[in-house]
């Protein structure tokens, strides 16, 4: 006895549309669970979790915070998932393109340089997360090597130069030894989009970011060709699509914009290099990308869904005393729930008996 997947003939848009919002529910139900075990109310939770946060100014600006390098991150892989390919070391692209785009606001400090400084380091973030993504992207084409791992073994290349050069070269000489750089100049800063608000302009870079892709993705041969590339290769192959090329430019592209995710983070947030200059954002955008089905529109909602648990877990690591662990675990059971919705949706379980009934 065993159980069986066989494909569905023909899928209704509505239950396709209404995969995640299960999945969503499903997941809140299934971290409710593990809460009451944990001896806490799952309606206390929710509240702390979702409510608060959405009645709250400052909140609601620490959302939209949030949601941009998720946003961006995720855009950038919608174009390797489209074409079925697996960049998972989006956390290490992240973190190379913010130190391409700090070693310019570093060399600067204190030369009261123009206002060239941070349009070029936004430039030079992207050029180190395209590099850093074009690795795992040369080894695949080059040598048949498998991106997953090539991709995610670079994530911890990535942090721990981050943490040499926080510790070491790029270490402030007058900051008491603490691993940290000197704050960037004004000029080096991402202003923000109102004075007395947090929100940068790194928001606005991801709604063009969005925008671009949807006309890429919906109104180009480019769209198209990672579109057959992913459901059909062959088909690809025999209309003249280059696989090679096509693995260069998705993972250029996704490497380019987690790159410009990390340098608007800490050039807009953090302000200084320092050990650590993200709680997992590379990791997360999977989930955030998967949420949002790939589509440039469904990503934004889907970061704003996900940057809700991270402000949500925040807070209730101080209300209820809850570990800032269980912010993780949520957003995994999510994955799995959005993954396997969609598996209900495209393919019908059969029990298939010793014999060959079904």
């Amino acid at each position: 006895m065993r159980f069986e997947l066989t494909p569905r003939t023909s899928v209704s848009p509505v239950a396709r549309a209404l995969a995640p919002v299960v999945a969503f529910i499903t997941a809140f139900l299934i971290a409710g669970f593990v809460i009451w075990l944990m001896g806490r109310s799952p309606i206390a939770a929710f509240e702390v979790y979702v409510l608060h946060p959405l009645s709250d100014p400052w909140s609601l600006q620490e959302l939209l915070v949030k949601a941009t390098p998720l946003a961006l991150i995720a855009i950038g892989l919608s174009y390797c998932f489209r074409a079925s390919l697996w960049n998972i070391g989006a956390e290490g692209q992240y973190v190379m393109g913010a130190i391409f785009g700090s070693w310019l606001a570093l060399k600067t400090h204190g030369t009261d340089a123009g206002f060239w400084v941070l349009p070029l380091m936004m430039i030079l973030g992207i050029i180190g997360g395209a590099l850093y993504g074009l690795i795992p992207a040369f080894l695949k084409t080059r040598f048949g090597v498998n991106e997953i791992l090539t991709s995610l073994m670079l994530v911890y290349v990535a942090q721990l130069t981050l943490d040499y050069l926080a510790r070491g070269p790029w270490r402030d000489p007058k900051g008491f030894n603490f691993p940290q750089s000197v704050t960037f100049d004004p000029s080096a800063t991402l202003p923000s989009i109102m004075e007395s608000g947090r929100v940068h302009y790194g928001f606005v870079f991801a709604l063009i970011a969005i925008a671009i892709t949807a006309v890429i993705l919906g109104r180009t041969l480019f769209g198209y060709r990672l579109k057959l590339t992913g459901d059909a290769p062959r088909a690809a192959r025999f209309a003249g699509f280059s696989s090679k090329a096509t693995v260069m430019a998705v993972f250029a592209i996704s490497g380019g914009l987690a790159g410009l995710a990390g340098i608007t983070e800490v050039s807009g947030q953090i302000g200084q290099i320092q050990p650590s200059i993200s709680p997992g954002y590379g990791f997360t955008a999977i989930t955030v990308a998967f949420l949002g089905r790939l589509n440039p529109i469904g990503i934004l909602v889907a970061a704003l869904v996900v940057a809700l648990t991270f402000i949500g877990g925040e807070s209730a690591q101080i209300m209820l005393k809850l570990p800032l662990d269980l912010t993780q675990a949520f957003q995994g059971i999510l994955l799995l729930c959005v993954l396997s919705a969609d598996a209900m949706v495209s393919y019908r379980v059969r029990l298939v008996t010793r014999g060959g009934a079904k």
